[in-house]
Parts: structure tokens; sequence; C-alpha cells
């Protein structure tokens, strides 16, 4: 694949760098000066003034031309309601008496469910808007991880997958898969026409060990095995299948299994070892847990990390289904993006929070929200975006019954351009086309970038 990266070859990145080596200059010649006159002290303030926007300039410069090394999915399954996360409505029809709170950012409204995440309202975007023509569950649940609508004779790749498929040249060898899934679902990103091998590493609760990566017998009788599958077993099966290089993969597959198994590596899914105090930062649950280990993945190198919780599918008693799970997810994600922060990976980490749709503006008869994928939000946060934007609204009104007419949107982003987004983000060429197994080319998004998000 064509991969767009950035080094200090890149003209752009180069004039970054003059930018702040002339301020440099500049400063040191005007520190010389600015003892000796009243004029050169006033005009010492004024270039510094000066030196404060260029410096300013560089570091903005610079951030845009690096693109974002890792992803961290947060997949709401079931799909949230907006109107009780982050595009409350209070006092509307469709609030039918849930309650906002003000954030960090001036004008901007929250759900009273997220009181943490509305403190931390400047290092988000969201993204009001955003469209999709699935309903069902697993046909949106394919259309929000891919970027693509379901068909029936292709199964397109994870935005995960592409990314690690993409990137593959650029990691440092590691012994951790570069796309880990905790708790896991029937749903976790799968690799789809890439092959199985970017499907997403399958993990739970990290309370618990990893599955699968400790051998069930004595280390001699251990090797025994091994021995006799990759000289035995492999070979024979080899026979008949070395024109199809995914099924030909086996060897690579166990080579990597036997590499984690002995990996110290292995620690960075471990959470055991965190304090009582943190682990009640994040909220102690399993998902507060997940966002932990997301943290120690991503800091020890690996690309994409999903972490899934469950349970927003609300068709009755809405309120309190949804209150539960913002309780959950207000915490660990809000102590999340603290730690990415602290440890310096924010800025090359990008954090999405998502699920399949959103809920209908108005409760049906058992007091809950139904699908509803016509306008509902998607946030973004670290990776090079600009925080504190809120992209698009919607219309604060019910349906009308009769006609069925959905809500007005103002600025409506279908669900490719979201994924376009990302991967521009990420630095690969979204609009690269790849010849698919069946023999169809096919882009890798078919969106366009949300300006909004860079600008």
């Amino acid at each position: 694949m064509t991969i767009h990266s950035h080094s200090h070859s890149d003209p752009n990145c180069q004039s970054a760098w003059h930018l702040s080596r002339r301020s440099w200059l500049h400063s040191l010649a005007w520190g010389s000066a600015c003892w000796l006159t009243p004029l050169a002290e006033t005009l010492g303030r004024i270039h510094h003034e000066d030196l404060q926007r260029d410096s300013l300039a560089a570091r903005q410069i610079a951030r845009r031309l690096r693109p974002a090394k890792s992803l961290i999915v947060i997949w709401l399954q079931g799909g949230p309601s907006q109107l009780e996360t982050f595009d409350p409505h209070p006092g509307s029809p469709s609030a039918e008496g849930s309650l906002a709170i003000p954030t960090r950012v001036p004008n901007l409204q929250f759900s009273d469910n997220l009181p943490l995440l509305a403190e931390r309202a400047d290092r988000l975007s969201i993204i009001r808007s955003v469209t999709s023509e699935e309903g069902d569950h697993e046909r949106a649940i394919h259309n929000m991880m891919t970027g693509y609508r379901p068909e029936p004779t292709l199964i397109h790749p994870a935005l995960g997958s592409v990314i690690c498929h993409a990137t593959q040249s650029w990691d440092n060898a590691t012994d951790l898969p570069r796309h880990v899934s905790i708790l896991a679902t029937g749903q976790s990103s799968r690799g789809g026409y890439l092959g199985p091998q970017y499907d997403a590493f399958r993990t739970y609760d990290p309370a618990n060990r990893v599955p699968d990566v400790e051998a069930r017998v004595d280390d001699p009788r251990f090797q025994r095995r091994l021995q006799w599958l990759t000289q035995v077993v492999e070979p024979e099966f080899q026979r008949g299948r070395l024109s199809n290089p995914q099924l030909a993969a086996t060897a690579d597959t166990i080579r990597q299994a036997t590499r984690l198994m002995s990996s110290e590596q292995l620690a960075a899914f471990d959470v055991t070892g965190v304090s009582p105090t943190e682990q009640k930062r994040y909220g102690d649950t399993a998902f507060g847990r997940g966002c932990i280990a997301a943290t120690q993945l991503i800091q020890a190198g690996v690309r994409c990390v999903e972490v899934t919780l469950p349970g927003w599918d609300s068709h009755a008693n809405n309120h309190t289904f949804q209150r539960n799970n913002c309780a959950i997810l207000d915490p660990a994600v809000a102590a999340m993006l603290d730690d990415l922060a602290a440890r310096e990976l924010l800025d090359s980490t990008l954090v999405l929070i998502a699920g399949e749709f959103g809920r209908t503006p108005k409760l049906n008869v058992a007091g809950g929200r139904d699908h509803w994928p016509h306008g509902f939000s998607v946030v973004l946060a670290g990776g090079g975006i600009q925080g504190g934007r809120v992209i698009g609204e919607t219309d604060p009104a019910p349906p009308i019954e009769k006609t069925g007419s959905r809500l007005k949107l103002v600025d409506p982003h279908p669900v490719e351009n979201l994924h376009a987004t990302i991967l521009h983000l990420m630095g690969i060429d979204y609009q690269e086309v790849i010849q698919t197994p069946i023999g169809r080319p096919l882009k890798i998004s078919e969106g366009q970038i949300i300006d909004q998000l860079l600008s």
C-alpha cells in the first residue's frame, strides 16, 4: 500500500524547524540588548509576544505533520442515546426529562450523566450529526466498524484491521498482537478480505489471565508437541495451499503465538499490579480495567485497541439503562484520557467513542428509545484533532409521527467520513484502491475528511 509518512526531509517539516530556529536566534539577539535601554525593553516585550506566536505556530505545524501512531476504540455496543450522553436537548420534547450540565468548553453541554467527561470537554470533539442507513444491530455494527454497508460478496475489514495492514512496515518488532479487542464479543473487529491475521486478538476482563497463552502440559511435552506440529502436521497442511497466501500463513501464526506465550511483554495486559486507588479512579469495573489495559498496551507499542462496553440497547426504561452505563463509561474514559496525557501518549493516540447508532428522539410506550441511525453522536480525542469542537447539530423536536419525517440535521456526516478522517489522521491514504480477493478494486474509504476537526 502507498503510505504517506513524514520525516525531516519533508519541506513543511523543515519550514517548521526554520520557524523555530529563526525565533530562537531573534530571541538571543533581543535578549542581549533588552537590558540596555527602555526602548529595547519595549521592543523586547513586543518581540516576546511575536516569539510566542511563532513558537505556537511551529508546534501546530509540527503536530499536523506527525500522524497519530495508535487508535483506541471505545465501543458502546447496543447504541447509546445521544440525548443522554453528548447531545442533550434540555427542556425540549426530545429530552423527555433528561438534564444537561455545562462543560469546560463555553456554551457546550453534556448530559448530567457524564460529569467527569464534561470537565475534560476541551480534549474532546463531538460530531453530533453522524448518519447511517443501517438500523439493524448486526448491519450497523459492520457499517460503523468498517465504513462500508454489509454486502453478500465481500466482508470488509474493520478500521483497526485497515490501520494495522497499512502501517505494518512502520512498526518495530513486538511480541504483542498489533490489534487487540478487550471484553471481546462476537462483533469484535475482523480482518475481512485482508485476512484473519488482521483480526483483533480477543481477550476479556483484564482481572483474569490472557486466555490461551499458557501451555497446558509441562515444557518438555509442550516442546515435543510443537516439534511434531511444525515438522509433521504443518508441511502436510501446506500441500496444495501454497497458491493461497492466507491459508499458507499458519507457520507465521505458530511462530507469533509461541513467541507471545513466553514474552515478558504480556505484562501489558496485566492490571493486577495497579493500586486499588487507581482502579477506583477508573471505576473498578471490567470496563475500567479494560481502559487501564488499553493504556498499558498502547504504551507497550500496540497499534489498535478496542474496549467494549455493552448494554446500551434501551428499548425499555431508557433513562435508567443510559444512566447506569454512563456511570461505568464516565470515570473509566476520563481516567484513561488523563493517563494518556500524563504519559505523553495522547497527542499520538487517537481515541474514538462510538456505538452502532443512536436512539430515537421520542420515548416509546415502554419508556425506551428505539434505534436511530439518522443523526447521532461520535466523539474523538487526541491524535492531533482539535479539542473542544462540536460538528453538526440535531433538531430538538421529535419526528412528525404521521409523515415519519426525520429530524433536520445541520452539517450531516455519513459514517464513511468518520473513517476517512481517522485514516487521514493516522497518515494513511484513505483513497488508495486495494484489489480484493474476488478481483474487485475497492477504495480503503469512500468518505471525505471532516475538515472542522483539523483546522
